[in-house]
């Protein structure tokens, strides 16, 4: 059976996905950057991730040619940072980087100060699919700011994780002394 694009999309909206930037490049005037729901680790040996990129982003290319990135996690007060990255108020580019704190990181990617995490990468690995790259990362530093609440993307809208918390409750004792590490 074959599923319509409307359908997926309308389907993968209702899986929540931590919001990031990916960023590239290494001189002022030359970075770019955009928002992205579809980062995630890779592994602990090495650390690595990936981050998959629309090849009709204008970081797609730049990725390949700098052949280093940064995944930044946005927290809660990001959300206007996101719709700046993701396009949808018309900033490109160099300007983009207007908004928010940024540093370099080690390897001369655009790093956000606050963000929750921030991984810079050197790019190990691409494949590509008909419409997208997956860039994977070799990660060479990493910055905390673990006091932020991250920002999610859900049902077609931004979200912090408190808010979702705050309606969850474990009445089982035992659930909640499990652990991530549990299950992977």
């Amino acid at each position: 059976m074959n599923i319509d694009a409307p359908s997926f999309k309308q389907a993968m909206r209702e899986c929540a996905g931590a919001v990031a930037l990916v960023t590239v490049g290494t001189a002022p005037g030359q970075r770019t950057g955009l928002t992205v729901t579809s980062a995630c680790s890779l592994s602990d040996k090495p650390p690595s991730l990936i981050a998959c990129v629309n090849r009709n982003a204008s970081a797609h290319a730049r990725i390949g040619e700098e052949r280093a990135f940064a995944v930044n996690f946005l927290h809660e007060e990001h959300a206007l940072l996101a719709l700046t990255f993701s396009g949808q108020k018309g900033i490109n580019g160099e300007d983009r980087f207007a908004f928010g704190r940024w540093t370099t990181g080690v390897t001369g990617t655009p790093i956000l100060e606050d963000a929750v995490a921030a991984f810079d990468c050197v790019l190990t690995q691409e494949f590509e699919t008909t419409t997208h790259s997956i860039f994977v990362g070799e990660v060479r530093n990493v910055s905390l700011s673990a006091q932020n609440t991250p920002l999610l993307y859900l049902r077609g809208s931004f979200h912090g994780t408190r808010e979702i918390r705050d309606a969850l409750s474990l009445g089982d004792v035992d659930a909640r002394r499990l652990s991530w590490s549990d299950f992977s």
